[in-house]
This record gives structure tokens, C-alpha cells and sequence, in this order.
């Protein structure tokens, strides 16, 4: 309620206050339909009483979009009555404090678009409050990107100059070279001091209807010299050499800030490039703030300047919509018959005695001896035989047998059985991989998407046994150190670097790594299975463009069956066991650049100017 009670008081202070318009009366108007009576009827007192009674129940639900338009509904109705009006005005404020609110905790999580909304609203129930446009701005400027300005210059330390007299003056003169450069320096108003490397030689000069800058080049020229400004009415002349020139001339020293810039590598671009094109030596680069120190002749520093002026504002930006598809698909089919092709001959009888339970079989090769059936020299082999038929784990007359023959040389002949395969076993994965990466033109951008696996490298086995280690192994209290591992990247691995020409075709430059494990191992280290991919392509802005497609198949059969039958054609589906297995991997990568800003290169002549 506090703030109800502050909202509502700043309100009735305004009410009070030197602008008593802001909250004025409806206009009157004759009673048309629609629009406010100065006089209204009973009907619409009562009506708008209602309403106002209305109103003030919604407003205690909190309710107040819908209590403000009762409100508002009332005061038309009855536009000569204060409280109504009143109440109106409250009403519209407190639901403003509320949008204020809202939005400020909006825009505190770090929501520009909910904070927007909520701005919004209140300007549409006040467009005159200032605090609320002040705070829709905040909003639109943290939401929308900022541009990068254009460079300027932040300090400038000027050039010294010298102020001859205007007048115009004629020479002819025959002597000294010093004293010739004294006496045209003087016709102006100016002190010339010689250097020592000044040479003295008897010159002849001529010229008429020069002013000073024009009478010292020409001086200049027959002397071999040139001249620098120490004062404003005193210069210092010296012999025509590098030494003298990069001892006397007079430099200025200028400060740019060079927008957009990321990192040291592109400030180092824009100090090779004034090197290189105005053979400016003294530059110090700041990437901490993005600066440049120049110091370099006036005229070297303007054309500097009117080339720094050209760069643009930044660099453009580039959006790589990355889509990584991977399918993986396995198809197992077993299908055929199995026909017993193992087959186990053996004597009935004997078997038979093997097959008694609960006799003992010394006791039924002593009957045998007994009746006659056999002698006593062969009653060893018979009983390893049937200590051997009684080894099997199952009886012999558990399988389907063929007889022949008869008495003691009644023969068997197990069958087997007979088996029929029929299935089909398919799994199928697919696995989509969505990422957007933006990145400033001529920059490279990462992307990684995979695992990492663990290599060991090296364990720990004590070699040296001692008494206190083995007390500790026989006390389960040895601990070994922890082995050491590397780890390995697997999966999809790319590296793109986009660049965009003044058509917004984007030249895309990517190299792609694949890596997997095979299944397979050398010394217990897996081995890993790399594929990469290294191009370039032209696209144009949002044009998607498969980058990397990778298949993977794998197909194994088997055959299981009789000789013979396994070769016939059309047979060897049914009578023989078909075991196929399918694998398939497919890796699929589409990327399509979008251009979110675009630079306006501006194409100029530099010229240096004396």
C-alpha cells in the first residue's frame, strides 16, 4: 500500500499544484450522442455512479486496467464531477507506476523485449511522462547493437609555424650562399640561423615578386638547404640530408581512437598500413584502449588522418547458422533353417547299461561273466566303454535315433534336431546439432561438438615391496597413487573464417576434423579414426550450403549350413542359416551465413599537401 499511498499523493500535489490543467474537467458539449453533457440525465448519473462503484471494486481486486476503464467510463458520463475525474487520474497513475515497475525489474534480469512491453504500455496511459520515455530510450539502446563510430582524433598537439610579413619583394643577388639565405629571410621580417653544415659557396640569384615562402624554396633549391620554423619570426636553416632532416624537422604529435577494434593483430594492421603508405616511423599502438600515437610532419598527419577518416565504422558482422545432421542405422537379419549335420553312432546295448540308474556297473560286467556273455579279458574295455557312454550329460535316448542291425550289434544313429532362424533386430539414432555463431568479418570461429575420451597414460604398481606396504595391501589400507590420463577429443571439430564483399557474398574459408574410435586397440591404447576437410566456397548472404557430408557403410554376411547346399541358388535361403548385418553412419553439415551489418566503404584520394 506504501506505494499506492506515494502515487497517490504526488498526484493530488500536482492536482494543488501550478498546473491544474493537467487534470481538467471534460469538455462540454451539447449532448450528442456519444461525446460528454455538461448536463447530464438521470439515467446517466445513475449510470455513471455505477460505474464509479464498480470501478472502486475492481480496484481492490487489483484489477486495475478494468477499474480504470470504469472510471473513465464514469467521468464521461458525468464529466462535471470532480471525483470522478479524480479517481480517473489515480487510477491511470498507479497502473503507470505498475508498467514502470515491471519494466525496471524486466530490464534488471536482463529481458529487453518484456521490458520494452511494459515502457510501452505506460506511454500509451501517459505519453507526456518523461520518466517513462527516458526509460523506453534506456531500454531500445541496451536492446539494439551499438554502432561502432567512426575514428577520431582525441588529441592534438599542433605544429609550429612561422609569420613572415605579406609583402612581395624582389632579389638580385651575387655572393655568399649564407649570406643569401640571411638576406631573403630578412627581406621578411624573419631571422634566419644557419647551421654549420651550411656550405659557403658564391651563387647567383634572381627573382622578382615573391612572397617568403616562395623566395626561401628557391633560395632553398640554389643552396642545397632547407629550412624549419623555430619561432614565429625566427627559422633554422640546414644542408639537405637524412641526418639534418630527421634531426630538424618539425613534428606533431596526434592522438586517433580507432573503433571496432578486438584484438592487437588488427591495431598492428592499421600501423603497417601507415608505415607503409606515408613511411611514418614514430607510431605507438594502445590495444588497451584502441588508440594510436602519431607523430609524423603536419602534412603526413593530415593525409593520416583523411585515411583513417575512410576506414568505415568497424568491421562487418557475419552469422553462421551451423546444423550438424548425424544418422546412424544398424539392421540385423537371421533367417534360415538349421538341419542337424552332426551325427553319433553307438552300440544299443551298451548303451542301454550305461543308461541304467542305480546299478553299479562292476556288478553288471559280473553278471555278464557270470551268464557267460563275456570273459574275463574283456571286461576292461567294456567297462571304460561304459564309463564313457555314462560320461554324457544326456542320455542318448533323449535325441531321435536310427536302428540297425540286431542282438550285440544292434546300432544307433542320433539325428540331432532341427531348427528354424527367423529375425530381424533394426535400431536407428539420429541426432540433430543447432548452433549460431557470430563472428566479425575476417575472424575465425570455433565450433566443437563431441566428447572427450580418457586415455591412460601411465598406472601405478609398486615394484619394491617392503614390510609396511605389504601390511598395508594384507589390511586392504594400500592406496595407489592415481594414474595419469590425456584426454582426446572426438566428434565434430570446425574452424570457420567468413569475409564479405561489397555484393554481401560471404568467401567462407572452413577446415572441418572427424574423429571416432574404431573399436579396435594397439597395446591397450584405442585406436582413433581422423578424417578432416580444408576449403573455401563463395555463398551469398542466407544461402545454406552443405559443407561436409560423411557416409559410413558397413555390411557383413554369414552362412551356416550343409556343404553343398549352401551353393544352390534359391535353396540356400531355406535349408542354410543367413545371418546379415548392416550398419550405416552418415554425418551431414549445412551452414548458411547471414550479414547482420554491412560496411560502407568509402572510396577517396589522399593527397599530401606542403
Amino acid at each position: 500500500m506504501r506505494p499506492i499511498l506515494v502515487v497517490l499523493g504526488l498526484t493530488l500535489a500536482a492536482f494543488c499544484a501550478d498546473e491544474p490543467a493537467n487534470v481538467a474537467l471534460l469538455p462540454c458539449g451539447q449532448g450528442g450522442p456519444g461525446g460528454p453533457n455538461c448536463n447530464p440525465s438521470k439515467k446517466e448519473l445513475k449510470e455513471a455512479k455505477a460505474a464509479y462503484v464498480r470501478a472502486l471494486k475492481l480496484q481492490q481486486e487489483k484489477r486495475g486496467d478494468e477499474a480504470l476503464e470504469e472510471f473513465s467510463h464514469a467521468a464521461q458520463l458525468s464529466p462535471r464531477d470532480v471525483d470522478y475525474v479524480t479517481a480517473r487520474e489515480m487510477a491511470r497513475q498507479q497502473l503507470v507506476y505498475e508498467h514502470l515497475e515491471r519494466g525496471n525489474t524486466e530490464l534488471l534480469k536482463g529481458q529487453q523485449v518484456e521490458a520494452l512491453a511494459e515502457f510501452r504500455n505506460a506511454l500509451q496511459l501517459d505519453p507526456e511522462n518523461q520518466f517513462a520515455q527516458q526509460r523506453l530510450r534506456d531500454a531500445i539502446g541496451e536492446w539494439t547493437p551499438r554502432a561502432e563510430a567512426m575514428p577520431q582524433v582525441l588529441a592534438d598537439a599542433g605544429e609550429l609555424r612561422v609569420v613572415p610579413s605579406p609583402a612581395r619583394a624582389d632579389f638580385h643577388y651575387r655572393g655568399d650562399s649564407r649570406g643569401l639565405l640571411t638576406q631573403v629571410a630578412a627581406a621578411f621580417g624573419v631571422v634566419a640561423t644557419l647551421d654549420d653544415s651550411v656550405p659557403s659557396r658564391r651563387v647567383g640569384f634572381d627573382i622578382q615578386g615573391v612572397d617568403f615562402y616562395a623566395a626561401m624554396d628557391a633560395a632553398c633549391n640554389v643552396t642545397k638547404t632547407f629550412w624549419t620554423p623555430l619561432e614565429e619570426k625566427q627559422v633554422l636553416l640546414a644542408a639537405q640530408s637524412a641526418e639534418n632532416h630527421r634531426q630538424y624537422d618539425r613534428m606533431a604529435l596526434r592522438t586517433f581512437f580507432i573503433p571496432g577494434i578486438t584484438t592487437p593483430q588488427e591495431l598492428q594492421e592499421i600501423v603497417n598500413v601507415l608505415r607503409t603508405v606515408f613511411e611514418i616511423r614514430f607510431i605507438t599502438p594502445q590495444p588497451q584502449t584502441g588508440t594510436l600515437v602519431v607523430r609524423a610532419p603536419q602534412a603526413m598527419l593530415d593525409a593520416a588522418t583523411q585515411m583513417l577518416a575512410t576506414l568505415g565504422d568497424g568491421r562487418a558482422q557475419v552469422i553462421l547458422d551451423v546444423h550438424v545432421y548425424e544418422v546412424t542405422r544398424t539392421l540385423v537379419h537371421n533367417l534360415g533353417l538349421h538341419i542337424p549335420n552332426q551325427f553319433q553312432l553307438f552300440n544299443i546295448p551298451a548303451g542301454a547299461l550305461a543308461a541304467l540308474g542305480g546299478q553299479n556297473i562292476q556288478d553288471l560286467i559280473n553278471q555278464l561273466i557270470a551268464g557267460g556273455g563275456i570273459n574275463q579279458a574283456g571286461s576292461q574295455a567294456l567297462s571304460a566303454l561304459l564309463a564313457q557312454l555314462s560320461s554324457q550329460q544326456n542320455s542318448i535316448f533323449s535325441q531321435p535315433l536310427a536302428t540297425f542291425g540286431g542282438g550285440l550289434t544292434l546300432m544307433g544313429l542320433s539325428l540331432g534336431t532341427a531348427s528354424a532362424q527367423l529375425s530381424v533386430n533394426e535400431s536407428s539414432v539420429k541426432n540433430l546439432e543447432h548452433a549460431t555463431l557470430r563472428v566479425a568479418d575476417g575472424n575465425e570461429a570455433n565450433f566443437k561438438v563431441g566428447s572427450r575420451f580418457p586415455i591412460l597414460n601411465a598406472s601405478f604398481a609398486p615394484i619394491f615391496n617392503t614390510p609396511a606396504i605389504a601390511q598395508n595391501i594384507q589390511n586392504n589400507t594400500f592406496q595407489a597413487a592415481f594414474p595419469s590420463f590425456s584426454y582426446e577429443d572426438l566428434g565434430l571439430t570446425m574452424k570457420a573464417k567468413p569475409q564479405v564483399n561489397g555484393n554481401l557474398d560471404v568467401s567462407l574459408a572452413l577446415e572441418m576434423q572427424f574423429r571416432s574410435l574404431t573399436g579396435g586397440a594397439v597395446n591397450g591404447v584405442p585406436v582413433i579414426s581422423n578424417r578432416e576437410y580444408k576449403g573455401s566456397m563463395m555463398l551469398r548472404d542466407g544461402e545454406p550450403a552443405v559443407v561436409a557430408g560423411s557416409v559410413s557403410h558397413t555390411e557383413q554376411r554369414s552362412l551356416a549350413g550343409i556343404p553343398g547346399l549352401g551353393q544352390v541358388p534359391g535353396l540356400n535361403q531355406v535349408m542354410t542359416t543367413n545371418t546379415k548385418e548392416e550398419d550405416d553412419d552418415e554425418l551431414l553439415v549445412v551452414i548458411t551465413p547471414h550479414v547482420v551489418r554491412q560496411v560502407t566503404g568509402i572510396n577517396s584520394e589522399v593527397w599530401l599537401k606542403k
